[in-house]
């Protein structure tokens, strides 16, 4: 919890904008004094939207979209920076511009001013003398403010800034305030809201990409208009550096993907205007990048310059700083193309929550696109900090009997407010419990288990008729169903029936919920969810599944979820898994399934003996396919199979995004198993890290390393003639086991350190 003085307020501006229209972002400004030598200084600041704060001059600190996105009705972050080498004995000033944000700007498709119709801003600058007294400066209705260049600024709509309205070096001493700088307007912090510092990584600048001229050619009025390629699709925004005359208008449009006459396809942006604009001052080079959006995109659409006039131009990339940990790589460029597209599709949606796409109006974080793909974040990246903050956004969105929305932060941003339903809402579980696997992290499970705790509850009473889930008399929706699935005669949602999806995910989240129970001691649950598992899984069974083994609907992601969650073996499982396979095959080895069981099912295929099959669907080109949109020069990862095929051209422009992650959760698998790196979960965290190299397909070599808590692990193994040469190396506080492909010997125990080892076919 952040402590700010008493006498501290929020200020904020008299201007404000509409619930469709912006308004200029307000400066604010406060001159204070030091008279005696400065031991040490610190500034705490927050804000109901955004901002970035200066002192004397010079900005505080490096973070992008600070606070960052709560429910703000609940609580807001707060940053906290030593500014120590910042200020000086004499006159000092302390300076904020606010940007709309998530707060009163547009999110998602609704109209701005969801929280609030302004901006907000908190501060409190403490400095220590060093003569042991200290001073303490606070927001309050003493502050000065004014409107300056920045005349738009909206996350999704974009920035206008008009360099001639410059307000010069605002935030220094000996600035004339005395013209355009009036009293900021003040009110007390509402004591019901949570100040908390700062959890989880915030959004940083963490690459720069230098685009190259595609196009230069004259608009509809004659006009120069250059589109420049990123070569890479992601999130973030363009500098640029210009000398042109004073008052030039200059547009920059923004998008994903060329379309067949080699314009801006912008029809996937649905209502967000994505467009931001400068104009001139005319005084020289003049360099601009926005400060209150963001775009997503591989095309910059250039208007108003000749080439001569833009000195340069670059892509800035924009995430939650999570730092890289995990690296696969193998013998085929494609699949280590896709791998390339699934950690740019994570940079680009991991921006202060997991958002399904950065590009149209939507940048959401939905629930059933996280719980998919936290294996694969977990691999790429460092998500602890990450989800540890988003499941914390996420309790505060769970409804008071118990639901979790679709979307988290949550302000009715869909039509369905109290249940996100099957696969969706199950974040709630399956999130905390991989957090718990990957990182040996108790305390995501101990912070979360009330709330998971309630969910259940919640299905119990609410959603399920007896073990049954989503059944059609408690429940007349039941959830998006296998999401995008190609099963279902063009139904969006796919022909797996919502009640078999539901009562699969309700059997996953009891035998969780025993687990997470047990391990943190409440045995008198962990005992009622194993036996509600028993329930739901018999109850399974006698709905969805014949005595012979085949499941209701056939489809695909039917006979995954049943395999991969454990709800039947035997005979049973083995005809279902044969049919499985045999649908795949009857397909041209391609798979059906839609965000629910495409996850799985890879894993289900390998772990009922049919590898071959799992590494055909891995490597097939055509549509529908993983490696389709790479063979068709994708760069992150699409939200539908066909986004775009030749036959047909785009999908539905309502909802059709190029960069989505949710089918990237296939990383995990190849990470799993075609590299062969593996955790054990009785000892989380990679405490016991499991090699098990599964060599398939055309593959000759495959390798993954990733920074563990207790160090780097890495394998790599190559195909040499029959025998599989191995390098493999374990951290020196971990213990590991090495399980050879079938038919390459019995497992052994590796101690810590690299292992050169070679392994002979069997007889």
């Amino acid at each position: 919890m952040t402590t700010f003085s008493p006498d501290a307020r929020w200020i904020f501006s008299s201007v404000f904008g509409s619930p469709r229209s912006s308004a200029p972002a307000p400066f604010f400004r406060k001159t204070f004094q030091i008279t005696s030598p400065i031991k040490s200084a610190t500034l705490t600041a927050t804000a109901l939207g955004l901002y970035e704060c200066e002192i004397n001059g010079r900005p505080v600190g490096d973070q992008v979209f600070a606070p960052g996105w709560t429910d703000y009705e609940k609580r807001v972050m707060s940053q906290t920076c030593d500014v120590t080498l910042l200020l000086r004995e004499g006159e000092n000033v302390l300076g904020a511009v606010l940007g709309d944000g998530w707060y009163c700007g547009f999110v998602g498709w609704k109209n701005r001013q969801l929280y609030g119709d302004r901006p907000r801003f908190l501060a409190q600058l403490r400095v220590a003398l060093a003569d042991g007294s200290e001073i303490l400066f606070v927001t309050d209705g003493t502050w000065k403010t004014a409107i300056g260049p920045i005349r738009e600024n909206d996350l999704l709509m974009g920035e206008l800034h008009d360099a001639r309205q410059d307000l010069g070096a605002w935030s220094s001493p000996g600035y004339d305030e005395s013209a355009a700088w009036h009293l900021a307007l003040s009110e007390p912090v509402d004591p019901a809201l949570s100040i908390e510092d700062r959890l989880g990584p915030p959004v940083r600048r963490k690459e720069e990409i230098a685009p190259h001229l595609d196009q230069a050619k004259l608009d509809e009025f004659r006009q120069p208009c250059l589109i420049y390629d990123c070569g890479q699709n992601f999130a973030g925004r363009a500098r640029i550096s210009v000398r042109a005359p004073r008052g030039t208008v200059i547009r920059l449009r923004f998008a994903e993907i060329l379309d067949t006459n080699r314009a801006l396809y912008l029809e996937n942006l649905r209502g967000a205007r994505a467009t931001d604009h400068y104009i001139c001052r005319g005084d020289g080079i003049e360099t601009w990048e926005p400060r209150f959006t963001f775009h997503g995109f591989r095309y910059v659409e250039v208007r108003g310059l000749t080439a001569d006039q833009l000195v340069s131009i670059t892509g800035v990339v924009l995430h939650s700083d999570t730092p890289p940990t995990g690296r696969f790589r193998c013998s085929s460029d494609l699949l280590n193309q896709l791998q390339h597209n699934i950690v740019w599709g994570q940079k680009s949606n991991f921006l202060e929550v997991p958002t399904d796409c950065p590009q149209r109006d939507e940048r959401l974080g939905w629930t059933g696109d996280a719980q998919v793909f936290v294996r694969t974040a977990a691999f790429n990246m460092d998500v602890r900090g990450f989800f540890h903050k988003w499941m914390r956004d996420v309790r505060d969105a769970q409804e008071a009997i118990g639901g979790i929305p679709p979307v988290v932060p949550n302000r009715q941003f869909t039509d369905v407010k109290d249940d996100g339903g099957p696969a969706w809402s199950d974040a709630t579980i399956i999130c905390p419990w991989t957090i718990y696997l990957c990182y040996g992290d108790e305390q995501i499970l101990a912070d979360h288990y009330e709330s998971m705790r309630r969910y259940m509850d919640f299905l119990k009473k609410h959603r399920c008729a007896g073990p049954i889930r989503c059944h059609w008399s408690v429940d007349d929706w039941g959830g998006f169903g296998d999401w995008l699935a190609l099963d279902g005669s063009g139904k969006v949602d796919g022909a797996t029936p919502r009640d078999l999806i539901g009562t699969a995910f309700y059997a996953n989240d009891a035998a969780i919920m025993a687990r997470v129970a047990a391990l943190l001691g409440r045995e008198e649950d962990a005992a009622a969810y194993r036996e509600l598992h028993q329930a739901v899984a018999d109850a399974f069974n006698r709905r969805y599944v014949t005595p012979d083994g085949l499941i209701a609907s056939g489809t695909q992601t039917a006979s995954v979820l049943a395999l991969h969650f454990g709800l039947v073996d035997g005979a049973q499982k083995q005809t279902m898994a044969r049919e499985l396979a045999r649908d795949v095959e009857k397909r041209g080895f391609h798979l059906a399934t839609g965000f629910v069981g495409t996850p799985y099912i890879l894993d289900v295929l390998e772990e009922n003996s049919f590898l071959d099959t799992a590494y055909k669907l891995l490597e097939q080109e055509t549509f529908p396919s993983w490696l389709f949109p790479v063979k068709n020069g994708a760069t992150t990862i699409w939200e539908r199979w066909d986004g775009w095929t030749p036959e047909r051209g785009f999908q539905d422009k309502n909802m059709n995004s190029f960069n989505h992650y949710a089918y990237g959760a296939v990383g995990a698998w190849m990470v799993r198993t075609v590299a062969g790196l593996d955790l054990d979960p009785a000892l989380p965290g990679y405490r016991h890290i499991i090699f098990r190299p599964r060599p398939g397909g055309s593959l000759t070599w495959a390798e993954a390393s990733l920074e563990t808590a207790r160090g780097a692990a890495a394998i790599r193994w190559e195909r040499d003639g029959n025998s599989l040469r191995l390098d493999l190396t374990v951290p020196d506080s971990a213990q590991a086991t090495l399980q050879p492909p079938p038919g390459y010997g019995a497992e052994r125990k590796l101690p810590a350190g690299r292992h050169a080892i070679v392994l002979e076919p069997q007889r």
